[in-house]
């Protein structure tokens, strides 16, 4: 798994929860602190536990980064430690680090320090895969349990730290693997949009080859026949070329209708294109509801998705938002609203907006632009009617291509 994988780069705000929580495990090292600054160690003591404490903290922070995701915010740093634990066996190598070093710093102290073990679990259940991680975790506990009986350490207290080290290194172990399924669907997405892509190209030289081949076959046909009819037959000829004037028009009528189905726009293609867009450029895209139902009416279909892409593009390229919420509503008339929490709109409408009212104009609909209720970003709305006697009630996964 290639945890550099730009894909798994959201926003900034959510790389610094994960990163905020992964810290705030740090916390739990007070204790130890506490007894380094106040036991009245030698210097000697003193500095080999903040050596070791410093070695602790960074396999800790390079394990638990390294797992469950680079957050992008450290630079040249960041790219060192990604670049340093690139492989299986540099992970591996770290985690035996940190465990040895913190075997080594409890047997130098005392049981004031067998909480140190938690954080080998929580670091090798992140940076190493299952079933490594599992035996690795299980591994600590055996550790912890014995240092617990070589100090001398409380029965309850073994216990306690027992259950804490195998709860929290089960814990990141499935944080980590929920990571990486969600990155394999990441991937398994692309690879079917690129197959539909692929398939949907294959289908339109099909369709192309089905609607202009038996035309230019009957219009070379009639073409020699018209040459060979001159110029002892003109009239004959003049049939011919009569011929070959109809079924050039109606050829040129089928392609215009075939093109024109190809480029109408739908939902499914729509929402996966602004989910990858909202993606780029660290915006969260909530969708309401998560699944679209099928539009039975694929003209309305069109003009609405128009009005999608639109809202959409003009929120990722301009606004500076942080949220994007795109809500379908159906029922004799669909409605289609679109908001962000960004800058607003500008002054002036552009062409994209103008050409949008032409359209719902053209197809009994309506369009408009403003304010959301909490008084900041941009709103769009937008409805059409559908026409009746048609049923709606399939659903579609909106992040397929149709």
């Amino acid at each position: 798994m290639d945890w550099s994988d730009p894909t798994r780069q959201d926003s900034a705000r959510g790389r610094a929860i994960r990163m905020s929580w992964s810290l705030l495990w740090l916390f739990f090292l007070t204790p130890v602190v506490h007894d380094l600054a106040t036991g009245d160690y030698g210097p000697v003591r003193l500095a080999v536990g903040a050596f070791g404490l410093l070695v602790v903290v960074v396999c800790y922070v390079s394990l638990v980064f390294g797992g469950v995701g680079w957050f992008g915010l450290f630079g040249r740093v960041e790219g060192a430690l990604r670049k340093a634990l690139d492989s299986d066996r540099a992970q591996q190598v770290t985690c035996l680090v940190l465990w040895a070093t913190a075997v080594a710093l409890i047997l130098t102290f005392d049981d004031a320090w067998l909480g140190l073990m938690v954080y080998v679990s929580v670091s090798v259940g992140a940076g190493l895969r299952f079933p490594r991680s599992m035996w690795a975790i299980l591994g600590c506990v055996l550790s912890g349990l014995v240092l617990g009986v070589l100090l001398d350490a409380a029965g309850n207290d073994m216990l306690v730290l027992a259950f804490v080290t195998v709860l929290t290194g089960g814990l990141m172990i499935g944080v980590r693997r929920l990571l990486e399924t969600l990155a394999e669907l990441r991937e398994a997405r692309e690879i079917v949009a690129q197959l539909s892509a692929n398939e949907e190209r294959l289908r339109m030289a099909r369709d192309l080859h089905d609607v202009l081949g038996h035309s230019l076959s009957l219009i070379t046909l009639k073409s020699e026949l018209a040459g060979r009819f001159l110029p002892g037959h003109v009239e004959r000829a003049a049939e011919q070329v009569a011929d070959i004037e109809r079924v050039s028009r109606q050829a040129l009528v089928d392609v215009r209708e075939a093109v024109g189905g190809y480029r109408r726009p739908t939902f499914a293609v729509e929402l996966a294109g602004a989910r990858i867009a909202a993606r780029a450029v660290g915006i969260e895209l909530i969708q309401v509801p998560e699944q679209w139902p099928v539009c039975p009416d694929p003209e309305a279909e069109a003009v609405l998705a128009w009005a999608l892409r639109e809202a959409v593009t003009n929120t990722m390229r301009h606004s500076g938002a942080r949220r994007c919420t795109v809500a379908l509503v159906t029922g004799p008339v669909w409605s289609l609203d679109v908001t962000d929490d960004g800058r607003g709109a500008a002054s002036r409408e552009g062409n994209g907006l103008t050409g949008l009212r032409e359209r719902f104009a053209a197809a009994d609909g309506s369009i408009g632009v403003g304010v959301p209720e909490g008084g900041k970003g941009f709103r769009l709305t937008a409805s059409v009617p559908v026409l009746p006697g048609k049923d709606g009630e399939g659903q579609i996964d909106p992040g397929a291509n149709r």
